[in-house]
């Protein structure tokens, strides 16, 4: 039987649902029941209806998941999946921060630890970062851990001192102003999308900034016949389904996220045959964390 038939066979069986980053395999993508970016999986989680949640993308957003459906078995593909972002902040040093620094909110990006979230004030994503400082009556907010999204943050909310931890996406960091000028000429007139994950001076660059899933929108509505895609490769199949009539040419070629790239379409089958890689957090912990992340989710 074929991998799209046997996953299916499987998803009905066990009452699974998949949720699938954009940003891991094609194939998987095309099985998952829904794809989308930090933001959307995070409110997917808490609406679907079944008994297993198989989460194809890096392990602290399985993590969310478990933390939003506490009921539900959560499964990974590759335990070991994991980002070096997340791993750039730690639970003592913010505790640190905020017994020095008890005047500031600490803003915390979903591409984090679930202990890093326990000891936040609010979450946020790279679609509702802007809002969620907006809406905090803090004046004084420590964003956590990516200083590029922070930055980029601090650019568009004015009248809050916002200070920005030293972490960074080491996949969107590598963009370079000298693989972005490169593109460009060889490609006039495309527009530059790019991830506020990536450098100030790259972003300085840009045609349009945003979320993944901002950018596949400004990609369903541009008129242009060919985009430079500032993000990881994986979101380009998707955009090439939405807009076939497109040419999509990655910001640079090594645009390319290992680690999701380790929730295989082999991986995904094995997890759902064996029901094997249970993601579990600590109820204190989750308690904690679930706080942080559904203050985030009611920012409108």
């Amino acid at each position: 039987m074929e991998f799209t038939a046997q996953i299916e066979k499987l998803k009905r069986e066990k009452n699974a649902v998949i949720l699938a980053h954009y940003y891991v395999d094609g194939l998987i993508q095309d099985v998952a029941d829904f794809v989308g970016d930090s933001l959307e999986l995070a409110r997917k989680a808490r609406e679907v209806d079944c008994e297993i949640i198989v989460f194809c993308g890096v392990y602290f957003m399985a993590e969310t998941a478990k933390v939003l459906n506490p009921e539900k078995k959560v499964l990974i593909p590759y335990y070991k999946a994991g980002c070096l972002m997340a791993d750039m902040a730690i639970v003592e040093e913010i505790e640190e921060f905020k017994r020095e620094n008890p005047e500031y909110a600490v803003v915390t990006y979903v591409n984090s630890s679930v202990d890093v979230k326990a000891v936040s004030d609010i979450c946020c994503t790279s679609a509702n970062a802007v809002k969620v400082v907006e809406s905090l009556e803090n004046e004084k907010i420590l964003f956590v851990p990516d200083k590029n999204l922070g930055s980029y943050v601090a650019e568009k909310v004015k009248g809050k001192e916002i200070r920005v931890w030293n972490g960074y996406c080491p996949i969107h960091q590598k963009l370079t102003v000298e693989d972005v000028r490169r593109r460009k000429e060889e490609n006039p007139g495309a527009p530059l999308v790019v991830h506020p994950e990536c450098r100030k001076e790259v972003r300085d660059l840009a045609d349009f900034i945003g979320s993944t899933s901002q950018i596949v929108r400004f990609v369903k509505e541009t008129s242009a016949k060919k985009v430079i895609v500032g993000t990881e490769r994986g979101t380009i199949h998707q955009l090439k389904k939405l807009r076939p009539d497109v040419a999509f040419i990655p910001a640079y070629s090594e645009f390319i996220c290992d680690q999701m790239k380790m929730i295989t379409p082999e991986r995904l089958l094995k997890a759902l045959e064996r029901e094997q890689f249970e993601v579990s957090v600590d109820p204190e912990v989750a308690k904690r964390a679930e706080g942080a992340l559904l203050r985030m989710l009611e920012v409108k």
